[in-house]
């Protein structure tokens, strides 16, 4: 992420405990700032996640990796910081990267079984220099060794980061993607070994191009589950501007060698309709046809205490055929999704038909909802002319009036989705991204929500991961009142289901 950006925006200003907002089932950092996920892999069924992090302070700076592991993607165990920056005239600060298992040993470096190759982008602010580095670990990726004859990769250049390496079969080689950031390109390299790079294509500029790229991820995955039929997705951040935080995707075919576009090549695809989701990457090393990622949810003005920023809850990725091509879905991981019911620990219900008609209707009444750290599952049947959905995070006076809450919903008639957060408190939210929305159309008003909120963070899929809204909210303290709503008409909900998820050991 563009280090003067943090910066200016976040700076924090005071050392008051939040613990009303610290997320339950999402990740965050015991202390201390975050920000990119970077060296994603699976090893034994262990999911390792480094991520760009402040040891020292509750703001950016300092940039070094820190560790995390977990089994089940909800519960962490942290770990020391596993690649620490360095402090001399050429001060180097670890920027963004991914890591590899380098099974083969093709790198030389390897002396046990589970060698991991950490590849990242040096930041060096005094010689105004960002290159390519590598270390390698034969400790399972607690401690790493930084190459001797880094870097690897060198173009002299203030801004050129955020590698992302994978192995490639057919050619037998490593492949990295990494941004030539203002220049809105994605450069592809092949190696042998991890150390001597050569170049092998470029791509770009195309797509959105009106903010600097950063943080690409290039990955094939199947077209409707079918394994015969295989497309690549080439991913790429672009903070700033009049999209603020967001992420791109394109669509197309990966020889080895270059990517191609299927689309035009003016033809912008919204990974995220939130104002939070960036610099995802996927995890490396998972079993066949597991495609997994995660990305970090940008800290939004209010200032959060002893840890600031989040990981967005990790997600199973797919390509499907729609009426305007081959497109990306998401959906929140089947790893955790299949766990729901004993990470609930049974504090679960389900409604079915439903019928909604006016504001403030009570149909959690005598359910256990409290709390803010739940997940909702929901199918709306909604009336030409209404807007129908849910009051979250409801706050009421002492004559049970709603003094704040944010809605979430579907309005038929300009057939969208949004999150509206104008009259959920007094915290403090990136102004101009008060209402966030996604065309949805040609639904017939049948919707399908799945809502995860967690403390302050904010997750909304639409129809199985056709479109996703990130974003934060920052209840106060006793906010946590949930209702439904449908004006203008009635809506029909077929079937809800609810896991109370307030109960997750942090």
């Amino acid at each position: 992420f563009v280090f003067f950006y943090c910066t200016n925006l976040f700076a924090q200003q005071a050392d008051i405990p939040t613990p009303q907002w610290r997320p339950l089932y999402h990740f965050t950092p015991l202390k201390n700032w975050t920000n990119d996920p970077n060296g994603l892999i699976y090893i034994n069924g262990v999911f390792n996640l480094y991520n760009q992090q402040n040891p020292f302070e509750n703001k950016w700076g300092h940039m070094s990796w820190g560790h995390a592991t977990s089994t089940d993607l909800v519960h962490w165990n942290h770990l020391p910081i596993a690649i620490p920056e360095t402090i001399n005239k050429d001060t180097t600060w670890i920027f963004s990267g991914s890591a590899v298992l380098d099974k083969n040993n093709t790198s030389g470096f390897c002396k046990t079984k589970n060698c991991i190759i950490a590849v990242y982008t040096a930041h060096q602010p005094n010689l105004e220099k960002e290159s390519q580095y590598i270390a390698y670990s034969n400790d399972g990726g607690i401690t790493f060794t930084n190459y001797n004859d880094n870097p690897v990769i060198d173009l002299h250049r203030k801004d050129f980061r955020d590698p992302n390496v994978f192995w490639y079969e057919n050619t037998k080689q490593w492949v990295m993607v990494v941004s030539m950031v203002d220049e809105h390109k994605v450069r592809i390299y092949g190696s042998p070994d991890l150390k001597s790079w050569n170049l092998l294509s470029e791509f770009g500029p195309q797509g959105y191009i009106k903010a600097n790229w950063e943080c690409p991820f290039l990955i094939q995955l199947p077209v409707d589950n079918n394994t015969s039929k295989q497309k690549w997705v080439l991913v790429t951040s672009a903070a700033g501007r009049e999209r603020g935080i967001y992420e791109q995707y394109f669509v197309g075919n990966f020889d080895g060698k270059t990517f191609t576009n299927d689309n035009p090549a003016d033809t912008v695809l919204t990974l995220d309709y939130g104002d939070s989701f960036y610099a995802s990457i996927p995890w490396n090393n998972l079993p066949p046809r597991k495609k997994i990622f995660v990305g970090w949810m940008v800290p939004q003005a209010q200032e959060t205490y002893p840890w600031r920023g989040q990981m967005s809850i990790p997600r199973d990725l797919s390509l499907r055929t729609t009426k305007e091509g081959i497109r990306l879905y998401q959906e929140p991981t089947a790893v955790i999704k299949n766990n729901l019911a004993k990470l609930s620990s049974n504090n679960e219900f389900e409604l079915k038909n439903i019928r909604i008609n006016g504001t403030g209707q009570n149909i959690f009444k005598g359910k256990n909802i409290h709390g803010n750290s739940y997940w909702l599952k929901d199918e709306l049947n909604v009336e030409p002319n209404a807007n129908a959905g849910f009051s979250i995070a409801e706050k009421k006076d002492k004559d049970n009036k709603v003094t704040s809450a944010t809605m979430i919903g579907y309005d038929a008639v300009k057939q969208q989705v949004y999150i509206d957060r104008s009259k959920s408190g007094n915290e403090k939210l990136n102004s101009k991204n008060e209402r966030l929305t996604a065309s949805v159309p040609e639904t017939n008003g049948k919707i399908k929500l799945e809502i995860l909120l967690d403390k302050s963070s904010l997750e909304v899929f639409v129809n199985n991961g056709e479109k996703v809204l990130t974003t934060y909210i920052f209840p106060a303290i006793g906010a946590d009142n949930l209702s439904a709503y449908s004006d203008g008409g009635n809506t029909l909900m077929p079937t809800l289901k609810f896991w109370n998820l307030s109960g997750i050991a942090h």
